[in-house]
């Protein structure tokens, strides 16, 4: 338990140091972006003075050291800051779009684990058998399709073509009011991470199942199901747990390329919009959220790892 203990200590304290360089990492490369905000706010044809009035409303002519203080403070208040087109907290931009892609990614997990653990199981099982071929075959082709390809090519087949599903959310409202919208976004987002976690729970299943500590199972006369499910498949999970904790990541951080495919208003819209506005606070605000998840994901996964992975000795 102590062992455990200091672990969880070290990993905690390494996830602070990531935090830490993320919030400067973001600040660092929103600083080097290309052109001015105050040049774009101040109009299609802005004189100088009006630029230089603008830079000073917006805070931009002081130094660099002292903004990145006063955010990095703001920060540890829960203040993201605010917008430089709109005026609105940046933490409003932040409710708005998370609703939508916390739903599409709520739905995606909810389907992947099953789904992907199933098939990487199902193929262990058959290995070099015609279902192990056929689902190993399968999820290769399915996974060297690009997300934007497999979107298009649904939406010309399910809402033009055959006219089942809605091509976009426009004009739909709210999404669980009309669940037919999520189908073709949730089948996109769905697919590579399916193959992936299915080819690595494959893997990690026939190798369990070769392991020593499997056998031993077995000749102590523990009924296969059990051997399968109870003892291999939590040793076969562990390597597949950082494949979904980077896979939830992947669907938190906004799906850019789905969310614009299917105009949905989601975070990665928020992101997409504000670095069209050359909105720097709401740019920074969405990275740190995403460079924050990316950390506590991670973290969440590499403890699971550790109390799935096998130990020495603790044979069945």
């Amino acid at each position: 338990m102590n062992g455990l203990r200091s672990w969880i200590a070290r990993r905690l304290l390494l996830g602070v140091v990531q935090t830490a360089a993320v919030v400067l990492l973001v600040f660092a490369l929103t600083e080097a972006l290309p052109g001015d905000a105050a040049v774009a706010f101040a109009g299609d044809q802005p004189d100088p003075q009006r630029i230089a009035a603008v830079r000073e409303a917006m805070g931009l002519d002081r130094p660099a050291h002292e903004r990145l203080a006063d955010w990095v403070l703001g920060l540890l208040h829960g203040d993201f800051g605010t917008s430089l087109t709109s005026g609105r907290p940046v933490a409003g931009f932040l409710a708005d779009g998370f609703g939508p892609t916390l739903l599409l990614a709520a739905v995606t997990v909810l389907l992947l684990v099953p789904v992907g653990v199933g098939l990487g199981v199902l193929a262990a099982r058959h290995e070099g058998r015609f279902t192990d071929r056929l689902i190993s075959s399968a999820t290769l082709g399915v996974y060297a399709v690009p997300e934007f390809a497999l979107g298009v090519l649904l939406v010309s087949v399910f809402a033009l073509r055959l006219g089942w599903f809605p091509p976009t959310a426009v004009g739909y409202g709210g999404l669980l009011a009309h669940p037919a919208v999520l189908v073709l976004p949730v089948l996109v987002l769905l697919a590579r991470p399916v193959c992936s976690l299915a080819r690595l729970v494959r893997a990690g299943m026939i190798e369990a199942l070769a392991a020593p500590y499997t056998a031993h199972a077995e000749r102590y006369g523990i009924p296969g199901a059990r051997v399968r499910y109870a003892h291999a498949l939590p040793n076969a999970l562990a390597p597949a747990t950082q494949q979904l904790a980077r896979t939830v990541d992947w669907l938190l951080c906004g799906v850019i390329v789905v969310e614009a495919l299917y105009v949905i208003p989601g975070l990665g819209t928020v992101l997409m919009n504000a670095v069209a506005d050359r909105d720097i606070p709401v740019v920074q605000g969405l990275a740190v959220v995403f460079g924050l998840a990316t950390v506590v994901l991670n973290l969440g996964a590499d403890l699971v790892t550790h109390r799935l992975a096998p130990r020495s000795g603790a044979a069945a």
